[in-house]
């Protein structure tokens, strides 16, 4: 299956990356200190750490647009390209403005 070249694929994958990457984020950082509702509760109050949690769920994501670039799935790359910078922006959103 991920060896295929669809839009859709790199929609998915990039989706599925951040998440990913923020439940690890959220084991290896604040597990034992805050529950799941207590640590977006945090968040929410304190717009410094969406810059903090937004890198590292990116990074995933752009490790792995490299990955399909280098082995020619141009497709699946925009597709988590797009992903990416839809995270970026409701990032920047959540920061600036809300």
């Amino acid at each position: 299956m991920l060896k295929r070249d669809s839009l859709k694929l790199g929609f998915l994958l990039g989706f599925l990356a951040p998440i990913v990457s923020l439940v690890i984020y959220y084991l290896l950082r604040f597990y034992p200190l805050f529950t799941v509702s207590d640590f977006f509760e945090f968040v929410r109050t304190n717009k410094s750490q969406i810059t903090a949690i937004s890198v590292p769920c990116l990074l995933l994501n752009i490790a792995l647009f490299t990955i399909y670039i280098n082995s020619h799935r141009d497709k699946t790359a925009k597709g988590i390209f797009a992903v990416t910078l839809i995270y970026a922006i409701a990032a920047l959103l959540l920061k600036f403005i809300l």
